[in-house]
């Protein structure tokens, strides 16, 4: 026998509008917007909840969109989904593929929030099985990092009911049908860092009177790959990634400064400032070696903090998940390096469960190269990539997901007979 939150929300969500979310969907992924511009994604989202009858808000945190349903006395259960879009260039030929050129939903967001449009939708109409308060979060700039800090700065919790839980859940590169929880360390801390190179310019003809910012950089960048190989233990997981090197204008001018900006991820604070201390100590090294006129600058840019599922949380959500979804549908695979900005809703106090729905359709899935699971995740294109597409199949699934968590609190479980 299931609980019965699995048995209301398999009631509440047997006859989802599939067709409707679907063209929901498809206008969220060809209109999609960058961090603290999605105006017309939070106004489409604003439209479904008031329709559903939802107190709704806009503006909250810049763009953010807050509804509340109140349905009596019981707890209260935040489900937030983020909505804002990534600066790439859409590659899959999909027939709704983005009309914003260089812009693109590479991350699902537009999924999360046809996903909580449509959860709000099916609780709304069966308020008469549970009994609480649900606040749902369209929640802007989960890319940057500033859409959470932004909300409870702007008075989330003052203006608004303050949860009890909060549940969020994030496509990822899968065969469609799993749902991923870990009761603890789920996802790592990021932290940018830019380097700044100071040179000598001049002209390309006469290298030896100029100090090429452009030398030290590289060196800079193949040196910075010792950080995590030599200096991290191999017990820790940490990622130090360049994504970006610049300077220059012209073939022939050695320029005055190179510009370097990377990425680390860690799963603890200790590895974090480990890291960081090895940068400036090297980026200062090799500038210094190379004779440079001034030490470079070296800022310590935008964090995400790390992402840690309260334990007794994630295992009440994964438990009502896996009656729901069935034997085999819940795995654990260990924290990812990958970072969230939804913990900073929590505020160090407030009990969480974030869990992943995979999302690869079964033909690219079973067209990857690859014998396992983990040659194929590598091969099928991921978060961030110009040909990500999740199957629309995970459409009613994904509704599912944060209904059922959802009820898992605002349901009252049967006394044992």
């Amino acid at each position: 026998m299931i609980s019965p939150a699995a048995r209301i929300a398999l009631d509440l969500t047997a006859d989802l509008p599939v067709p409707d979310l679907e063209d929901f969907y498809r206008d969220l992924h060809r209109h999609p917007e960058l961090s603290m511009r999605e105006h017309r994604t939070a106004a489409a989202l604003a439209d479904r909840l008031r329709t559903s009858g939802f107190d709704t808000v806009t503006g909250v945190g810049g763009t953010g969109v807050v509804g509340v349903l109140r349905n009596g006395p019981g707890p209260t259960v935040l489900l937030r989904a983020d909505m804002d879009a990534l600066p790439v260039q859409e590659e899959t030929g999909l027939p709704y593929a983005s009309r914003a050129p260089g812009v693109m939903h590479a991350c699902g967001h537009d999924l999360h929030v046809t996903w909580l449009a449509g959860a709000a939708r099916a609780l709304a109409a069966g308020r008469d099985t549970w009994s609480g308060t649900l606040l749902v979060l369209g929640q802007p700039a989960e890319e940057t990092g500033e859409g959470a800090s932004g909300m409870v700065a702007d008075g989330l919790y003052e203006r608004f009911p303050r949860p009890d839980v909060l549940l969020a859940q994030h496509a990822a590169p899968g065969p469609a049908g799993l749902y991923a929880h870990s009761p603890g360390l789920i996802m790592s801390a990021s932290t940018d860092v830019d380097i700044v190179v100071h040179g000598r310019g001049g002209h390309g003809s006469r290298p030896e009177s100029t100090v090429d910012p452009v030398v030290t950089a590289a060196y800079l960048v193949t040196r910075l790959q010792t950080v995590v190989s030599r200096e991290i233990a191999a017990r820790e997981s940490a990622v130090l990634s360049v994504g970006r090197i610049e300077a220059g204008t012209r073939h022939n001018i050695i320029p005055a400064e190179a510009r370097i900006a990377l990425n680390i991820r860690t799963q603890s604070d200790e590895v974090r400032e480990r890291m960081i201390a090895a940068i400036r100590r090297i980026a200062a090294g090799e500038c210094l070696a190379a004779g440079c006129p001034r030490e470079p600058d070296v800022v310590v840019g935008n964090s995400f903090p790390v992402t840690v599922n309260d334990p007794e949380t994630d295992r009440r959500v994964a438990a009502v998940h896996g009656e729901v979804f069935g034997a085999g549908t819940i795995l654990d695979p260990g924290p990812a390096m990958a970072s969230e900005d939804f913990p900073r809703l929590a505020e160090g106090k407030i009990p969480y469960s974030y869990w992943f729905v995979t999302s690869t359709p079964a033909e690219v899935w079973d067209a990857a190269p690859g014998d396992d699971l983990m040659e194929k995740f590598a091969a099928v294109p991921s978060n961030h990539s110009p040909q990500f597409a999740p199957d629309l199949a995970t459409l009613a699934p994904g509704v599912r997901t944060l209904v059922s968590g959802a009820l898992a609190y605002l349901v009252t479980p049967e006394e044992p007979s």
